[in-house]
Protein backbone atom coordinates (compact mmCIF):
# COMPACT_ATOMS: atom_id res chain seq x y z
CA UNK A 1 0.00 0.00 0.00
CA UNK A 2 0.78 3.95 -0.78
CA UNK A 3 2.67 4.91 2.19
CA UNK A 4 1.05 8.10 2.43
CA UNK A 5 -2.84 6.35 1.67
CA UNK A 6 -1.75 4.21 5.09
CA UNK A 7 -0.98 7.30 6.95
CA UNK A 8 -4.70 8.86 5.62
CA UNK A 9 -6.34 6.36 6.46
CA UNK A 10 -4.62 6.20 10.16
CA UNK A 11 -6.04 9.30 10.49
CA UNK A 12 -9.36 8.94 9.13
CA UNK A 13 -9.82 5.90 11.52
CA UNK A 14 -9.81 8.56 14.08
CA UNK A 15 -12.39 10.79 13.03
CA UNK A 16 -15.66 10.92 16.04
CA UNK A 17 -19.00 10.41 15.55
CA UNK A 18 -20.62 13.76 14.98
CA UNK A 19 -17.22 15.71 13.25
CA UNK A 20 -15.85 16.07 9.54
CA UNK A 21 -12.71 16.83 8.47
CA UNK A 22 -11.60 18.46 5.25
CA UNK A 23 -9.00 17.01 2.92
CA UNK A 24 -6.63 19.67 3.03
CA UNK A 25 -6.58 19.41 7.49
CA UNK A 26 -5.99 15.69 6.64
CA UNK A 27 -3.13 17.14 4.29
CA UNK A 28 -1.65 19.46 7.17
CA UNK A 29 -1.81 17.39 10.07
CA UNK A 30 0.61 14.76 7.86
CA UNK A 31 2.83 17.95 7.48
CA UNK A 32 2.29 18.30 3.50
CA UNK A 33 -0.70 21.22 3.76
CA UNK A 34 -0.75 21.04 -0.28
CA UNK A 35 -1.30 17.91 -1.10
CA UNK A 36 -5.42 18.32 -0.35
CA UNK A 37 -5.73 16.07 -3.94
CA UNK A 38 -3.57 13.37 -2.72
CA UNK A 39 -5.49 12.70 -0.26
CA UNK A 40 -8.83 13.33 -2.03
CA UNK A 41 -7.41 10.05 -4.38
CA UNK A 42 -6.70 7.99 -1.18
CA UNK A 43 -9.88 8.10 -0.09
CA UNK A 44 -11.15 7.01 -3.82
CA UNK A 45 -9.03 3.64 -2.29
CA UNK A 46 -10.60 3.99 1.04
CA UNK A 47 -10.64 0.24 2.91
CA UNK A 48 -13.93 -0.55 4.24
CA UNK A 49 -14.65 -0.49 7.35
CA UNK A 50 -13.29 3.65 8.03
CA UNK A 51 -15.69 6.44 8.08
CA UNK A 52 -14.61 7.60 4.70
CA UNK A 53 -17.85 9.89 4.50
CA UNK A 54 -16.67 12.30 7.39
CA UNK A 55 -14.03 13.29 4.91
CA UNK A 56 -15.61 16.79 3.25
CA UNK A 57 -14.34 19.81 1.16
CA UNK A 58 -12.66 22.60 3.46
CA UNK A 59 -16.13 24.76 2.87
CA UNK A 60 -17.88 22.08 3.84
CA UNK A 61 -19.37 20.49 0.73
CA UNK A 62 -19.77 17.33 0.24
CA UNK A 63 -18.04 15.16 -2.83
CA UNK A 64 -18.81 11.74 -4.13
CA UNK A 65 -20.42 12.28 -7.04
CA UNK A 66 -23.28 9.78 -6.89
CA UNK A 67 -22.53 8.83 -4.01
CA UNK A 68 -22.86 12.41 -2.59
CA UNK A 69 -26.77 11.82 -1.08
CA UNK A 70 -25.43 8.67 0.22
CA UNK A 71 -23.15 10.64 2.19
CA UNK A 72 -25.16 13.06 3.27
CA UNK A 73 -27.43 10.72 5.06
CA UNK A 74 -24.77 8.89 6.84
CA UNK A 75 -23.65 12.55 7.85
CA UNK A 76 -27.24 13.63 9.12
CA UNK A 77 -27.24 10.28 11.25
CA UNK A 78 -24.55 10.82 12.91
CA UNK A 79 -25.58 14.23 14.01
CA UNK A 80 -23.54 16.67 11.67
CA UNK A 81 -25.06 20.41 11.31
CA UNK A 82 -25.72 21.18 8.14
CA UNK A 83 -25.99 25.19 7.13
CA UNK A 84 -29.41 25.93 4.79
CA UNK A 85 -27.18 25.83 1.88
CA UNK A 86 -26.60 22.46 2.06
CA UNK A 87 -22.75 22.35 3.47
CA UNK A 88 -21.44 20.94 6.72
CA UNK A 89 -21.40 23.82 9.09
CA UNK A 90 -17.39 23.13 9.54
CA UNK A 91 -17.28 25.27 12.79
CA UNK A 92 -19.31 23.39 14.52
CA UNK A 93 -18.53 19.73 13.01
CA UNK A 94 -14.96 20.02 12.59
CA UNK A 95 -12.34 18.07 13.95
CA UNK A 96 -8.68 18.69 13.67
CA UNK A 97 -7.01 15.54 14.77
CA UNK A 98 -5.90 14.63 18.33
Amino acid sequence: MNPFFKQVYEIVEQIPYGKVISYGDIAKILGRPRAAREVGRAMRYCPDGLPWQRVVMADGSITGGTFADIRRGILESEDIVFKPDGRVDMTVCRWLGG
